[in-house]
C-alpha cells in the first residue's frame, strides 16, 4: 500500500472573489454610496482585533483582469468563523453592489515531505515557533498577490499517488529548493483543499515586485513535480487594497 503523506493543519482559509456592479454603483445616489462605504469600513475595521488576538488574519487585493474586481482572503480558526464573515459581508449595504465571482475554501497545511516531518520525534509541532508561524501566518500586506489552485496528476504513468513516499519526498525536496531560492522576494502560503473544494491545493503568493511571480512559476515549470505531475487552475493577480485605496477605487 502506498503511504499517504501526513499533514499538519492550521487556520482555515477562504479566498472570496467579488466583481463590482459598476452600473449599480454609479446609479446610486451620494447618500446610498456613503452608507455603503461606511458599512464597508466598519466591516474591515473588525479585522484588526482578530489579528491582534492571533485568531486569524485578513488581506484585500484588487484583481487585474476580468475574472474579478477584488478578493478578500480570510484566515480563521474554523469554518464557522469563515461562514460568519461571508454572512456579515453579505448583510452590509456595499454587498448589493457586488456579485460573487469565485471562492476557494481550504486550510493552511504543512506535509511531512520535508525530511523526517515536523513533530516526528513525538514532540508537539505547534510548540515549534517556526511551524506555528507557518500554520497560522499573519498575511503580509505586500504590494501584489497571485493565487492559483492546483492538483497532482492521476494519469497512467504520471500518477503522483502511485509513487512511494521516498520518491515523492525526493521530488518535493528538489521542488522546495526553487521556492526557497525566492526567499525575501516571494512569500508563499500553501493551503490544502482535498475534501473542501474542487482542487487539491491553493497557492497564494505575495511579493513587492509582481514580476517575481512570473519568474518563480516559470522556473518551477521545469521542475519534475510541476512538469510531469502538476495541473493548474486559473491564476488571479492583483494589487493591495487598504481602506483608503479601496475608497479611492470606488470614487466616481
Amino acid at each position: 500500500m502506498i503511504e499517504a503523506a501526513l499533514t499538519l493543519e492550521g487556520w482555515y482559509a477562504l479566498h472570496d472573489f467579488r466583481s463590482l456592479n459598476w452600473t449599480a454603483w454609479t446609479a446610486a445616489d451620494d447618500e446610498e454610496r456613503a452608507v455603503a462605504l461606511e458599512e464597508l469600513h466598519a466591516f474591515m475595521q473588525e479585522w484588526s482585533p482578530v489579528e491582534e488576538a492571533k485568531e486569524g488574519s485578513t488581506a484585500v487585493y484588487s484583481i487585474v483582469g476580468q475574472k474579478a474586481d477584488f478578493v478578500m482572503m480570510f484566515l480563521r480558526e474554523n469554518l464557522e468563523a469563515l461562514n460568519q464573515l461571508e454572512t456579515a459581508f453579505n448583510k452590509i449595504a456595499f454587498a448589493q453592489y457586488t456579485t460573487k465571482a469565485y471562492s476557494y475554501v481550504s486550510i493552511v497545511e504543512l506535509s511531512n515531505y520535508a525530511a523526517g516531518g515536523s513533530g516526528s520525534d513525538g514532540s508537539d509541532p505547534m510548540q515549534n515557533p517556526h511551524v506555528a508561524a507557518r500554520l497560522k501566518p499573519i498575511l503580509p500586506q505586500a504590494k501584489h498577490i497571485c493565487f492559483y489552485p492546483m492538483n497532482k496528476k492521476r494519469e497512467l504513468a504520471d500518477n503522483w499517488y502511485m509513487l512511494d513516499m521516498d520518491k515523492r519526498r525526493e521530488l518535493m525536496a528538489s521542488h522546495g529548493l526553487i521556492g526557497r531560492s525566492y526567499a525575501g522576494k516571494v512569500k508563499q502560503i500553501i493551503t490544502g483543499s482535498v475534501g473542501f473544494d474542487d482542487w487539491e491545493w491553493g497557492v497564494t503568493l505575495f511579493a513587492e515586485d509582481a514580476l517575481q511571480f512570473k519568474k518563480l512559476v516559470y522556473e518551477m515549470r521545469f521542475d519534475e513535480v510541476s512538469a510531469r505531475y502538476g495541473e493548474f487552475g486559473p491564476f488571479y493577480v492583483g494589487n493591495l487594497l487598504t481602506e483608503e485605496s479601496f475608497e479611492e477605487m470606488l470614487k466616481l
